[in-house]
């Protein structure tokens, strides 16, 4: 487990002063090692065992928990406030990853572990946040976890933990080409999975997935702004084409990313990262794609960054000052500026992963949002 000093020195230097060339943490295993090598055989999970969730609520963690139902898996999944009508197979524990307690109340008796809770919104009064949650709140659930003798255990990072992409496609083994971070969530996933590395060399059987821009029918939050997005465009409120709408990104579909988390849990080797998403497209394709499946030429408006920046520092300036939340921040927009194009090869090789093809993807989104508007 990292030291107290290490955290410490993490949490105040940023990335730059734990991880610059002179301190990169490399995973070493030693093959030979008993207590490592029973960790990479082939792994079964068993339905007889139970599976805790966190961030069971989330646009990932709603999905995740259907497809572990389906499998009539016994999931516990742990909420802030239980108030759910209790389904067949499916427990909720009040609590969160910041109190140890709740996780212990939660994981006890479960053999499996899926963490997906994190804090990825735009903003944060008390930035501290970032770190209380997406830090602090990681190192419970691997502590406990491992207290526990938890058999496996996934955790969702995220794609921007690797860095933008300004030269071709980018995987899992590349170098991430700058310690510059855009947000505090891309700050604090990005310490933390580099810290996660420490965990697994003390013997945490963890697999990582680092999902990328996510769409698709389910819960219509902040981690779904993609489907939001693409309901605004539709319904001809929203047609800007940031930046002339031309850098790339990868776009996975929700149904595809839940079954590659099984999949990571089932097939993923300890110690390694999967990238879960879709194809690359940019903003501009992505539009013409839904005017393609809905049959009509929409108006767009591309639009120079500097606008959407000074419009992004506006509204950070207003929440600061009178704690209105911002739709965008200046980090947002500074990421929406660079190309994340990733390949999802490793995952599809490994892990059996399959990509639903992105017109397809999103003609079922669009059919979603028509029935969705319609109740």
């Amino acid at each position: 487990m990292p030291s107290p000093a290490t955290a410490v020195a993490c949490n105040r230097t940023g990335l730059q002063g734990c991880f610059g060339k002179k301190n990169k943490v490399k995973m070493r295993f030693d093959w030979r090692d008993s207590t490592i090598f029973p960790l990479l055989t082939p792994f079964r999970m068993d339905t007889s065992k139970k599976v805790f969730v966190t961030g069971s609520t989330g646009f990932i963690g709603s999905a995740l928990i259907e497809k572990l139902l389906e499998r009539k898996f016994c999931v516990r999944a742990l909420k802030r406030s239980v108030s759910t009508t209790a389904q067949p197979n499916l427990e909720y524990v009040s609590g969160d990853i910041t109190d140890t307690e709740s996780l212990r109340k939660g994981m006890s008796g479960c053999s499996y572990v899926f963490h997906l809770a994190a804090y990825a919104k735009n903003w944060a009064a008390d930035p501290q946040t970032y770190t209380r949650i997406n830090i602090e709140g990681t190192r419970n659930v691997f502590s406990v976890a491992q207290e526990l003798n938890i058999e496996r255990i996934v955790w969702t990072s995220t794609i921007v933990t690797l860095g933008p992409t300004p030269a071709g496609v980018g995987n899992e083994q590349m170098p991430r080409q700058t310690e510059q971070c855009f947000t505090e969530y891309e700050r604090t996933k990005t310490v933390m999975e580099r810290e996660a590395t420490q965990w697994i060399n003390n013997g945490l059987p963890l697999v990582i997935v680092n999902p990328t821009r996510m769409f698709g029918p389910g819960l219509q939050s902040e981690s779904n702004s993609v489907t939001k997005l693409i309901d605004w465009y539709r319904r001809g409120s929203l047609p800007f084409l940031l930046n002339w709408g031309r850098n790339l990104g990868n776009y996975g579909f929700i149904d595809d990313v839940a079954l590659g988390h099984l999949l990571a849990m089932e097939r993923g080797k300890i110690g390694e990262r999967y990238i879960l998403g879709g194809e690359n497209v940019s903003l501009k394709q992505l539009f013409q794609t839904v005017d393609k499946i809905d049959g009509k030429k929409r108006f767009q408006l591309k639009i120079f960054w500097l606008i959407p920046m000074l419009v992004a520092y506006y509204l950070e300036l207003q929440a600061k000052c009178f704690g209105i939340y911002p739709s965008i921040t200046p980090g947002w927009v500074r990421t929406f500026l660079v190309d994340w194009a990733f390949s999802c090869e490793k995952a599809e090789q490994e892990l059996g992963y399959k990509i639903t093809p992105f017109e397809e993807a999103l003609r079922r989104t669009c059919q979603w949002l028509d029935k969705k508007s319609t109740h």
